[in-house]
């Protein structure tokens, strides 16, 4: 109360109307779910593709620049629900992670040796990926 008696109303930080805040684990779950399957190729990595922050994720990111396929990156070191959600989403525990088509592929090292092998990009076609010869 006030020096005068009166109820003073406060708003509660993070309250705002419009303001977002971190969604659920379930809607974390929901929104990776929604990038995985609308969109061709998505790289789940530290940083960006430009600026990556980790050696995993540069060599991933580049392998897939190599190939110049058209891919949705997500940097988790600025989405940390993500971070943790993609963990769970495919019960794998790190990071990068790369999915084609739907579905996962692996992280940098599963990524390197299908480059190496040639299944990459057998899968780029497959999944009728515009994908060029690195």
């Amino acid at each position: 109360m006030s020096d005068d008696g009166k109820k003073i109303s406060l708003p509660i930080v993070g309250d705002e109307e419009g303001e977002e805040s971190s969604p659920e684990p379930d809607n974390v779950l929901e929104a990776i779910d929604q990038e995985v399957n609308s969109n061709e190729v998505v790289l789940y990595m530290k940083g960006t593709p430009q600026d990556p922050m980790c050696g995993f994720s540069a060599r991933a990111a580049g392998v897939l620049n190599a190939y110049g396929v058209d891919f949705h990156s997500v940097d988790l070191l600025t989405e940390g629900d993500k971070r943790e959600g993609i963990k769970e989403y495919a019960d794998w525990p790190t990071i990068p992670q790369l999915y084609v088509g739907g579905e996962m592929i692996g992280g940098s090292d599963i990524i390197m040796k299908m480059h190496e092998s040639g299944e990459l990009a057998e899968l780029f076609e497959k999944e009728g990926i515009d994908a060029k010869s690195p």
